[in-house]
Order: structure tokens, then C-alpha cells, then sequence
């Protein structure tokens, strides 16, 4: 192979890179929940290890509550470097509160569920949603979210999700993950 080829080769193996996608790569360290009823809103969350490096999410949410108009959802994200609690700053990727319909139509169709529609029984569901949304027993299993519908650029370090339902019941997470630069 000529010089000249060799250096368009790596020119295109960097293009490519550049326009691939997230140049990150995460690791679940914890996954906490509450709610302030369980018999309207059971929820249960762990980090399963998967394989020597190798980590994913779990969530039960058994959901025995009707969605309606005050149902408000929120979501903030933080990050930091140290991963030392008092260090986390605000990031401006948060969801502000809104509907939980809302939410339905924007970041939970646009993110949420391509990122976790192949590991749970989620609702799906093209174009807007319909209500009612439905009480089941939603599960999560395993899953490793791909990032598709999140920033495709983020700083390395320590991030933490605070997820939060309010209405008939106030229930929510906290997801914390370590985020490293992919290495090409």
C-alpha cells in the first residue's frame, strides 16, 4: 500500500469515527428507587453484572395507578468528576417537569424506548400516544441502553440521572454511572 493510500485510509478511518455516533462508553455503578405507595406503585431496580466488564440495569415497576392530567414527570442529570457526592453539577440535558403524556410523545418515545425497548415489555407505540396508559407489570431486564436519542459528545466521569413521577403517587430513581471516552 502506497503512502498516499495508507493516509486516506486512516483520513477515513477517522471520518468515520467522527460521524459514528457517541464517542463514550458507560458502566451502571447503582440504581436506587422509591415510592410513596407501593400498593399504587411497586418498584424495583439493580445493576446486574453481566460478564467480567460487562454491566446492565434491572427494573420491575408493578404499576396499579391510573395516569391522568396532574401526573408531572422530571428527570435532572449531574455530573462530576470525582464521583464524590457534594462535587455533581447540574447538566443541561435535564427533562423539565412536564406531563407524563407529554413526556410520552418526546422523550420517552425518542430515547427512553430505543434505548430499552428490547430488554422490557415497555409500552411502544407509533406516532402520539393514546390514553389510558396501562397498569401491568413492567420489566426491564438486563438492559444496555445504546445511547441512541442521548448526546452523542459527553465528558468523562461520573453522572447521575434523578427521575422523578409525581401525582396519585410520587415514585422514582436514581440512576449513577461512570462514563469514559470510547477508545477508537
Amino acid at each position: 500500500m502506497s503512502g498516499c493510500s495508507l493516509v486516506l485510509f486512516f483520513g477515513a478511518i477517522l471520518i468515520h469515527g467522527c460521524i459514528a455516533g457517541r464517542n463514550w462508553d458507560y458502566e451502571p455503578l447503582s440504581l436506587t428507587s422509591y415510592s410513596s405507595d407501593e400498593n399504587l406503585l411497586k418498584i424495583t431496580t439493580k445493576v446486574d453484572r453481566l460478564g467480567r466488564s460487562e454491566y446492565a440495569f434491572s427494573m420491575t415497576l408493578n404499576w396499579n395507578y391510573d395516569v391522568d392530567k396532574d401526573t408531572m414527570v422530571e428527570a435532572d442529570v449531574y455530573h462530576c468528576s470525582s464521583g464524590d457526592e457534594d462535587d455533581y453539577k447540574i447538566m443541561p440535558w435535564s427533562i423539565p417537569q412536564q406531563p407524563f403524556f407529554e413526556y410520552l410523545n418526546g422523550f420517552y418515545k425518542d430515547a427512553f424506548i430505543k434505548n430499552v425497548g428490547h430488554c422490557s415489555n415497555m409500552v411502544q407505540f407509533e406516532g402520539d400516544f393514546v390514553p389510558p396508559w396501562p397498569k401491568n407489570v413492567y420489566i426491564l431486564d438486563k438492559c444496555v441502553a445504546n445511547g441512541e436519542g442521548l448526546p452523542d459528545i459527553a465528558p468523562e466521569g461520573y453522572f447521575k440521572l434523578v427521575y422523578k413521577m409525581t401525582g396519585q403517587v410520587e415514585w422514582g430513581f436514581t440512576l449513577i454511572v461512570k462514563v469514559e471516552h470510547k477508545v477508537i
